[in-house]
């Protein structure tokens, strides 16, 4: 298919920047509703690791669905549906905007008996949360995957289901036309061949393929609330139409476009975290959406390389699938170049 002027620019600009940065990257972005790019540039693949876009698209979704049933209410404690929670003044939306305190993160996966089943593994996860510290508890938020740990049990809770069982209805009522999901017990849903290779991992000793690349996900048996989604450009884009469904009120599901809007509503002051209830918000200088998305802007970032913003002032939705950590997981470079790929979007749609 022939390329737009706006989309051949942005092909050859992705062409020169992607050099020892990603082995590829793919591009789609929505103006009003309307795809005006869909652009694969370098090595791709059909489905990617999505990393921690799985919080938004599993998590909040879910998050939103209970809250719109009248499971729980924003100033609820953790406490009240968790009773070997140890933390008694933590609220659920204090997990879901990252100020609960919790750390960032565990080396989980080491202390696991990967040989025994997934619901043993789990209650193990869930023993090691009830003796969870605060650590980082200050005024600004401090991102953490415990926290959507916690927040998987809190899920749980609320439907009395397992979170797989969450997860498949969750899928058939939101995402039904889509190829998102989880890989249990690490096994991919297509051929290997099809999926976009992270990284060699020394404790797997092997490249990854198909197989999440977060270990505690992956000695999760790849189905956790903060990671483990695999999917193509077409799903996220699709997923990010979804979300301003939602938010202009048209939709075609059951959830209220108030009940949206609280969702993507800043939950922390400025200067204290750029977070609305479990989506990213713009942060002044350092935004991963780059420097022309509006401060109301929602989006999330995956550390394999992906990421999906919407700016509802511009109505403009910009969605990115790479493997970037195939460089290792070290490398940096991804990260002023995904802003960069923002700005040229947004200064490509001004001159087309």
């Amino acid at each position: 298919m022939k390329l737009t002027h706006f989309e051949g620019r942005l092909f050859q600009q992705l062409e020169k920047a992607i050099f020892n940065v990603t082995p590829g990257v793919q591009v789609q972005v929505f103006q009003s509703g309307k795809k005006v790019c869909d652009i694969s540039v370098g090595q791709t693949y059909f489905y990617y690791d999505y990393a921690s876009l799985t919080k938004i698209i599993f998590s909040v979704q879910t998050m939103i669905k209970a809250f719109d049933e009248g499971r729980w209410e924003l100033q609820d404690k953790v406490k009240k549906y968790l009773s070997w929670f140890p933390h008694e003044q933590t609220r659920i939306i204090d997990l879901m905007n990252h100020s609960s305190g919790l750390a960032w993160w565990y080396p989980i996966y080491k202390e696991m008996d990967l040989n025994q089943p997934r619901e043993v593994r789990r209650e193990f996860l869930r023993n090691f949360l009830s003796k969870a510290p605060v650590e980082n508890k200050t005024d600004k938020s401090v991102y953490s995957d415990v926290g959507y740990f916690v927040l998987g049990f809190i899920i749980e809770e609320f439907y009395q289901k397992d979170l797989l069982t969450v997860w498949n209805e969750i899928k058939d009522e939101f995402y039904a036309r889509s190829t998102l999901d989880f890989h249990i017990d690490n096994i991919p849903k297509n051929k290997v061949a099809f999926y976009a290779p992270t990284e060699t991992c020394q404790w797997r000793r092997k490249m990854l393929q198909g197989e999440v690349h977060d270990e505690n996900t992956w000695s999760f048996g790849g189905l956790s609330t903060h990671s483990g989604l695999f999917g193509s450009i077409d799903d996220l884009g699709w997923y990010g139409l979804y979300l301003r469904s939602q938010l202009l009120g048209i939709s075609k599901t059951v959830i209220k476009q108030k009940t949206a809007k609280i969702f993507a509503t800043r939950s922390r002051p400025t200067g204290q975290g750029d977070w609305a209830l479990g989506y990213m918000m713009p942060t002044p200088g350092s935004a991963s959406c780059g420097n022309y998305f509006s401060p109301m802007s929602i989006g999330h970032t995956g550390f394999t390389g992906t990421s999906l913003w919407y700016d509802p002032t511009q109505d403009l939705i910009v969605a990115i699938l790479s493997n970037r950590v195939f460089y290792g997981r070290e490398n940096k470079e991804y990260l002023t170049l995904r802003p960069q790929i923002h700005n040229w979007v947004v200064e490509g749609l001004r001159r087309s």
